[in-house]
């Protein structure tokens, strides 16, 4: 995933050369791209609405937001994935997609819960799909309103959630005892230099090899929305917003293509800056499923969306880091070390990988409105 940092340094030198009347362009921010995030008026009648405008805020790879819902009667969803949303380079086999709808469904339970209902949810009702997702229902979910209902304190954190891409304070250490609170719905977690030492030297090769290689990174560059008139037009993918970034498309030093190009300044800036946020690694935490079928990948993304919400309540930063698990021929080295490294044996799989300490206060990453996921 590429940060809002990647190609900062590279409209420096473009801010100094906008004009006074242009000032006002490159100081823009998205209008429309974060008002789903929106959502603390009264809640909808329909509890099932409800649940899922909270639910679109859940993380997902590259932001794509794949989640199709079809309501069925008064209290009933099938939700199914929107096939042109898959990262076929980067996630050959819909894995990482499939935890995203993990998440999903989490925040959507949770969101329920809080109104005093339970979620009933039954994965895949007509099959796993295999070897990708198909239009085949990735889940059927009921609602029912349960008196007397157990809230989740999870639900505060939904909307203060963040995926937080930024460079991380290595100053700051992280206890062992909010690890365990992170992870205390699943996963598993160290703080250890010597052995943080040994996997971020993983997942910056994972990195550069992702950087490097024409097809993932294209995947990536092309899911890019660069400056706020593309972000507002599609708030998905991977958006690269400010100042600098603004300045940058005036004077024609960021583009598309020259992210995409390995001899431009543009890429240059935005492997060294990757580099810097990945390698400020103060603590991991990761999840280990005992196989990987689809339900093992739909559970990976209810824990990980929990522990991502738990270090929001303590105040801590958390970022996926994703390359170093990934699935094409080229990470086939990095994936094998960190598997070996975080002890997965057999059939076991490690599904998730994030790093987690104190970062920067950052906004939300856009979303598409409710709206546009109802079929």
């Amino acid at each position: 995933m590429v940060s809002r940092r990647m190609v900062l340094g590279a409209g420096l030198g473009g801010l100094a050369l906008v004009s006074a009347g242009g000032v006002w362009r490159v100081t823009r921010m998205p209008q429309t791209a974060f008002a789903p995030w929106n959502v603390d008026e009264a809640p909808l009648n329909d509890i099932r609405l409800d649940a899922f405008r909270h639910a679109i805020l859940a993380p997902n790879p590259h932001n794509r937001q794949p989640w199709v819902i079809r309501l069925i009667g008064e209290d009933e969803a099938e939700i199914s994935c929107d096939l042109a949303k898959r990262l076929p380079a980067t996630d050959p086999f819909d894995r990482q997609i499939t935890i995203g709808f993990g998440t999903f469904l989490e925040v959507a339970r949770i969101t329920a819960s809080e109104r005093g209902y339970a979620m009933e949810t039954e994965i895949f009702p007509d099959g796993e799909a295999q070897p990708r997702l198909d239009d085949s229902p990735v889940a059927r979910v009921k609602f029912g309103r349960i008196e007397g209902a157990e809230r989740d304190h999870l639900f505060s954190a939904i909307t203060q959630r963040r995926s937080n891409k930024e460079v991380y304070d290595l100053s700051r250490k992280v206890r062992d005892i909010q690890l365990e609170t992170i992870t205390v719905d699943g996963g598993s977690f160290s703080a250890d230099p010597e052995f943080v030492a040994q996997l971020r030297t993983q997942i910056l090769a994972a990195v550069d090899i992702e950087m490097t290689t024409t097809k993932p990174h294209r995947e990536s560059v092309d899911l890019m929305r660069i400056g706020h008139q593309q972000i507002d037009a599609s708030p998905d993918g991977i958006s690269l917003s400010g100042p600098l970034i603004e300045a940058g498309i005036v004077t024609g030093q960021i583009d598309r293509e020259q992210l995409a190009d390995p001899t431009s300044r543009a890429f240059s800036v935005g492997l060294e800056q990757l580099r810097e946020t990945y390698g400020s690694v103060p603590s991991l935490i990761w999840i280990t499923s005992p196989g990987n079928s689809r339900a093992d990948q739909i559970e990976a993304g209810r824990q990980y969306v929990r522990a991502n919400l738990q270090a929001t309540i303590l105040g801590l930063a958390m970022h996926p880091m994703s390359q170093s698990l990934q699935e094409y021929e080229a990470v086939a080295g990095p994936y094998r070390d960190v598997h070996r490294l975080l002890g997965a044996k057999g059939e076991q799989r490690v599904q998730m990988l994030a790093r987690v300490g104190y970062g920067p206060d950052i906004g939300p990453s856009p979303r598409w409105p409710l709206a546009t996921h109802l079929a």
